[in-house]
This record gives C-alpha cells, sequence and structure tokens, in this order.
C-alpha cells in the first residue's frame, strides 16, 4: 500500500486541538513548547483553552495548525519507532499545511515554520482593507464554469476588479476570492448559471489571489533568509500539483502559493496516479480525507489527529 500523509488548512482550528497529544506524548509536548519560544508567546494556551475568536485570527490560526499537525506526526513517529519517510511516500498539505508538511519531513525547522506562519498571516491580513476583499465557495461546479463564472465577475464591474480562484478542492467544491464587489457577482453570476449552491464566506481577508502581492513580496523576503533542505519525504505543492524535493524550488513555491490557486484536486489526483491509495491526515479535523473519495475513488482517508486514533492506526502498521 502506497501512503500520503496530509496536512489541513485554516478552518480547521478549534480550541482544545492538540491537548490530548501533549499529554499523552512528551515529543508532542515538545513541539508545543518549541513553538511558543519561538513565538514569544505562549501560543499552546491559545490553543488548549481559548477563546475561539482569538484563536481564529490569521496569525494566530496558522502557526497552531501547523503545531498541532507537526506534534500529531513526531507522536505517531514516536509510537510507530518509525519516521514519516519509512511510513509513507507522499506528503501535502493544504495552503498553510504546506508548511506543516515542511516542518514534519524536516525540510523547515519548526521554530522557521512558527515565525514565518505568523508572519503570513499577519502580512495577507494587511495586504488588503478590512472589508475591501472577499470569498465565495461553490458547491457542484467543474473547474471550467468556475473559471468563465470568475473571468465574467472580475469584468462586470467599474475598473480593474479582481475575482480568482483560491483553492480547487475537488469533488465539485471552489473558492473564488477577490475585490468583495466582484465576489459577490459571482455569487449571482453562479446561481444564474445554475450552480447547485453558492455563498459568501466568514474570512478576514481574500487569500489566494493576486490581491496577496503584497503579502507575497513579505514572504519572500522572509523565505529567503531562512534555511531549507530537502524533504525526508517528497511534499506535493499545492502551486505545481507535483512531488516536489529541490529545496530552491520548493521555497519559490511558498512564494507563488500566497496569491496562488491551491490546485488540491489535482494534488490528490497526482497521488493517486502514482499508486496512493490511503491518505492519513495528520492534525485538527477530517477535511482532507473527508474530501478523498470526492476527488478520487482510488483514496481510502484516515485521520489521526488524537492519541486514540493515532494508537489505533499504528495497530494496523503492524
Amino acid at each position: 500500500m502506497k501512503r500520503a500523509f496530509v496536512f489541513p488548512g485554516q478552518g480547521s482550528q478549534a480550541v482544545g486541538m492538540g491537548k490530548e497529544l501533549a499529554e499523552a506524548y512528551p515529543v508532542a509536548r515538545e513541539v508545543f513548547d518549541m513553538v511558543d519560544e519561538a513565538l514569544g508567546e505562549k501560543l499552546s494556551a491559545l490553543i488548549f483553552d481559548g477563546p475561539l475568536e482569538t484563536l481564529t485570527l490569521t496569525e494566530n490560526a496558522q502557526p497552531a495548525l501547523m503545531a498541532v499537525s507537526v506534534a500529531a506526526a513526531r507522536a505517531l513517529e514516536s509510537v510507530t519507532g518509525k519516521q514519516l519517510a519509512e511510513l509513507g511516500h507522499f506528503a501535502a498539505g493544504h495552503s498553510l499545511g504546506e508548511y506543516s508538511a515542511l516542518a514534519a519531513s524536516r525540510a523547515l525547522e519548526l521554530e522557521d515554520a512558527a515565525r514565518l506562519l505568523r508572519l503570513r498571516g499577519r502580512a495577507m491580513q494587511q495586504a488588503v482593507p478590512v472589508g475591501a476583499g472577499a470569498m465565495c465557495a461553490m458547491l457542484g461546479v467543474e473547474i471550467e464554469l468556475a473559471r468563465e463564472i470568475a473571468s465574467e465577475a472580475a469584468a462586470g464591474g467599474a475598473g480593474d476588479q479582481v475575482c480568482d480562484i483560491a483553492n480547487d478542492n475537488g469533488g465539485g467544491q471552489i473558492v473564488l476570492s477577490g475585490d468583495k464587489e466582484a465576489v459577490e457577482r459571482a455569487v449571482a453570476i453562479a446561481t444564474a448559471k445554475g450552480v447547485k449552491r453558492s455563498i459568501m464566506l466568514p474570512v478576514s481577508a481574500p487569500f489566494h489571489c493576486t490581491l496577496m502581492a503584497p503579502a507575497a513580496d513579505v514572504m519572500g523576503q522572509a523565505l529567503a533568509e531562512i534555511s531549507l533542505q530537502k524533504p525526508s519525504i517528497p511534499v506535493i505543492a499545492n502551486v505545481s500539483a507535483q512531488a516536489e524535493t529541490d529545496p530552491a524550488n520548493l521555497r519559490q513555491l511558498l512564494v507563488q502559493q500566497v496569491t496562488g490557486m491551491v490546485r488540491w484536486r489535482e494534488s490528490m489526483t497526482y497521488a493517486a496516479d502514482q499508486g496512493v491509495t490511503q491518505l492519513v491526515e495528520l492534525g485538527a479535523g477530517k477535511v482532507l480525507t473527508g474530501l478523498a473519495k470526492r476527488i478520487d475513488p482510488r483514496l481510502e482517508g484516515a485521520a489521526i489527529g488524537a492519541p486514540a486514533a493515532i494508537e489505533a492506526f499504528a495497530a494496523t502498521l503492524g
């Protein structure tokens, strides 16, 4: 069996996530301690005890989700006595989850990942004035129609407006991002074109669109100053939807990811084409494994973000 480890993105956060991991496994507790030290604050207290509205802030949610994912990865390694590269064939992360994948595969130092994600969250929030951007989700739509809707929405207003595909999540789920007026038009256009469901999302900024260019510049400068090693397991990148191992290429792809589309559907299809049959989601929630079958019938999903699930999964490995 070929296996890929996947790491969730923003939206999977919940107060108390990772707390059982920290209590059950010293290696997991160490991850949270190292993130706290890197950020100079007790992010772990916020993760474990809330409040949710503070945890959900982009600058907190991003490093928090990474910490939980890496803690789960280290716990799995501790229980099995094997590293991820010995347990699977690929890793992939949704948006910020790509940093989790790189930290879990030891391409990126944990402390660097925490600081980069704190910076990434702030830079993305500051790139567009509050209220000027928006995102919407469309359900039951194919990528070609989504492109048509986005293009029509961008062209339908006064002046140059942005409406880009931010996420192609698979299973007919596509997210658009850009100027608020353009995204609102996209919802109306999608409804008129018979899209099953189209709704505005409660987000604080229009992620993964060209409006995020200032944030990409910030991340480009920051990433140029950190050490990035070859990952122990190939990482399927959001931007290329291909397995990547070259540090220089991975660095550039992380910059492009800020404004680029998360090609999750294509990434998972690529994994299946390489013979992967099991996706194992490490961290908070089970969104990505829930999408697995809807993307490709060859894929089965398993979410292991708590001690009981990790122990049960490890037992299946013999």
